[in-house]
């Protein structure tokens, strides 16, 4: 038999089985566009195209054992071509440069930053002698210091004064890309202002469903005070300005966020509990329930207010995930179809890939469909091996035992790589606090809803606040266990596309074969165990100098660059604060005596000799001929501009650099938005 004849009787072994293979395909493709270190010419996506049409032409005439292979490639192509549209038609212009001034704009978001301050996106920008065709689309800046003279509103038009630059890149090299992820966003300048806010329009009504979102929450804020209000402002309309960090962060310790987020389990509970409400409600009367279809309409009804909950909730990127996904489940309902299968989870990858290509590089996709891939899969496998779950009565606690311990099992190692943590106590939170999430909040939360137009909220939103009040205690109580929270080092660029590629493989494919998965995904962690940190790492704005020690990183400064320094330490999996950090700095003269950092102009303009073994780090920029002609290795801010931050290996013999820009390359995201932009303007502006 030949080679042909072994994979043609291997496909067959699949047959039914390959449709969820489609997304994967399509996520290659796109995959492949983000990791190319140029932005692509456009003859190359003509050539692309013209592959992939090439590949579907021979999978439609080609021998069975090749047709896969056929219509990979050219999923493959469609992927990376999508991904190619999606950043084209999303640029805007970027500020490459500094700004202080007046801004202007219409406010379109309201959230809290990790400062705990409001924040505010706006659009319509004006910006202080910069042409409308070179100013950002959109601007985020944070509010500080006293903000009392203004009430901020949906599609209000505010001006004050502040500070304004470029969305910042990888705090370091292989980092997450904020650029990227502003860029997608549209959001072209970030900043912050101490002015108070002016109101130089009121709202002019173009953000009718923004403000609605803005007064559902004040009511459920005025009805449950404090942090449960807060809560359940959040996950009933998506806004989080009320929320503090305390309870935040304790949500994230104990593995508890994603009851904030409204993702994936709020929109299944929402939409589970009005589909069962309708259901037995059109049952329970025999004249109706025996002749109309009860589970169709129930399906309808579902889909109607999943859709409402969207609407009200802001249709942020991870709701509209959840709700494809419930609409698909809901449609399987209505023409007949298993609901709960791989192929529903298939088509819901497809749409958001084919909407959000960039969905894909963001820990929410990743993990909710990991979690929903790997419960389906496993569920699947239970019910086909007919495994008892036990008597009916604990068969609900051996169900919710199942799905967090699976989901928490697919999800971690993406949780640990993309926040740098582990929460050891997560089984245990999650079995105190999401049955009831199912069983009391979201039920309030939808009674709270329909009767808030009455006037009659009142009563459900406390019993909703009971729910949430004893999900933020056990949240506080479980975070507060010692080593609650594992520190978890990142892992090298290389670890998680194998341990994605073997999850996929155990998850999908059928037979024995799947457990070809295991060894990568174990060569996978093989290789996060060896991850190697850098033994220097430098700022993009040459600020704030972190050298790895005996006791871990030490940094320059006690304060300033918290954010910065704060990834940095996670990425170490060092727990430390930043204070503990700079105390190690006492260590660095004798580990690194070549590395020099230096603060402040005067300090730059007096640097007049150096060693050429020696690394300057400053804050400020250098004469322009001593930088040229010193020696040594300067890296000041006019040229980490153009680097990003940089990472040294192996200081002591021949170091090793990498620099940010070295691992994104030149992209529509760090080169202006738009090809040109940004060197049209001067810094003068």
């Amino acid at each position: 038999m030949g080679a042909g004849h072994h994979l043609a009787a291997a496909w067959l072994a699949q047959r039914g089985h390959l449709f969820p293979w489609v997304p994967v395909c399509l996520a290659l493709g796109i995959g492949s566009y983000f990791t190319l270190g140029m932005e692509p010419a456009r003859n190359i996506y003509l050539w692309v195209g013209c592959g992939g049409v090439l590949s579907a032409l021979v999978a439609l005439r080609a021998p069975f054992w090749l047709t896969p292979f056929a219509w990979a490639l050219a999923l493959i192509a469609l992927g990376f071509c999508l991904a190619g549209l999606r950043a084209h038609s999303v640029a805007q212009p970027v500020l490459s440069w500094r700004y202080y001034g007046p801004i202007e704009g219409r406010i379109v978001a309201i959230d809290r930053s990790s400062s705990d301050a409001v924040r505010l996106t706006l659009d319509e920008v004006r910006l202080d002698r910069i042409s409308p065709a070179r100013t950002p689309g959109r601007v985020r800046i944070s509010l500080h210091g006293p903000q009392d003279f203004v009430t901020i509103a949906p599609g209000q038009h505010v001006m004050t004064t502040g500070h304004l630059s470029p969305p910042g890149g990888p705090v370091e090299p292989g980092g997450f890309d904020f650029q990227r992820h502003s860029f997608f966003m549209k959001i072209g300048a970030v900043g912050y202002t101490r002015t108070p806010l002016l109101t130089r329009a009121p709202p002019d009504g173009s953000q009718a469903v923004f403000a609605a979102r803005m007064q559902v929450s004040d009511r459920v804020q005025a009805a449950l005070p404090g942090q449960t209000g807060a809560f359940a402002a959040a996950i009933m309309t998506g806004d989080r300005s009320g929320l503090d960090q305390g309870p935040v962060q304790a949500l994230r310790i104990t593995n508890l966020a994603h009851l904030l987020a409204i993702s994936g389990l709020h929109m299944g509970l929402l939409a589970g509990f009005v589909f069962a409400t309708l259901r037995i409600g059109l049952a329970s009367i025999p004249a109706v329930g025996l002749r109309v279809p009860a589970k169709k309409i129930a399906a309808v009804g579902a889909l109607a207010v999943a859709a409402g909950y969207l609407v009200l909730s802001g249709a942020a990127v991870a709701t509209e995930r959840a709700f494809i996904m419930a609409a698909v489940v809901l449609f399987a309902v209505m023409l007949d179809r298993r609901a709960i299968s791989l192929r529903s989870v298939a088509i819901a990858a497809i749409i958001v890939l084919v909407m959000r290509p960039e969905a894909l590089l963001g820990p929410g996709f990743q993990m909710s469909f990991a979690a929903t891939t790997a419960l389906v899969a496993v569920y699947g496998l239970i019910r086909d091996a007919e495994v008892p779950l036990g008597p009916r009565r604990v068969r609900i606690f051996t169900t919710v035992l199942i799905t967090s311990f699976v989901a928490g099992l697919a999800t971690a190692p993406i949780a640990a790589a993309q926040f740098n943590q582990f929460a050891h106590y997560g089984l245990v939170a999650n079995l105190l606090s999401v049955p009831l999430m199912g069983a009391l909040v979201m039920p309030a939360a939808v009674v709270a809803a329909l009767v808030m137009p009455l006037g009659l909220e009142a009563w459900p939103l406390w019993v909703m606040g009971l729910g949430i009040d004893w999900i933020l205690w056990v949240a506080h109580w479980v975070s507060g266990f010692p080593g609650a929270r594992g520190a978890v080092v990142t892992p090298d660029r290389i670890v998680l596309p194998p341990m994605a590629l073997g999850g996929v493989v155990l998850m999908l494919w059928q037979g024995w074969g799947r457990l070809a998965g295991v060894p990568v995904v174990a060569l996978a962690l093989l290789l996060w165990v060896q991850t190697e940190r850098p033994d220097v790492l430098i700022s993009e704005d040459g600020g704030l100098v972190g050298v790895m020690t005996a006791d871990g990183r030490a940094l320059n400064r006690e304060r300033g660059g918290g954010f910065v320094a704060r990834n940095w330490l996670e990425s170490d999996g060092d727990k430390a604060l930043q204070e503990v950090a700079a105390a190690r700095w006492v260590q660095v003269a004798d580990l690194a005596p070549e590395l020099v950092t230096l603060r402040g102009k005067r300090a730059a303009e007096n640097l007049l000799d150096c060693d050429a073994s020696q690394i300057v780090v400053l804050n400020a920029n250098p004469p322009a001929k001593a930088a040229r002609a010193l020696p040594c290795t300067i890296w000041y801010p006019d040229r980490l501009r153009s680097t990003g931050s940089v990472a040294l290996y192996h200081l002591a013999d021949g170091t090793r650099q990498i620099t940010a820009r070295d691992i994104t390359g030149h992209r529509l995201w760090n080169t202006g938005g738009t090809r040109g932009a940004h060197s049209a303007v001067s810094r003068s502006q």
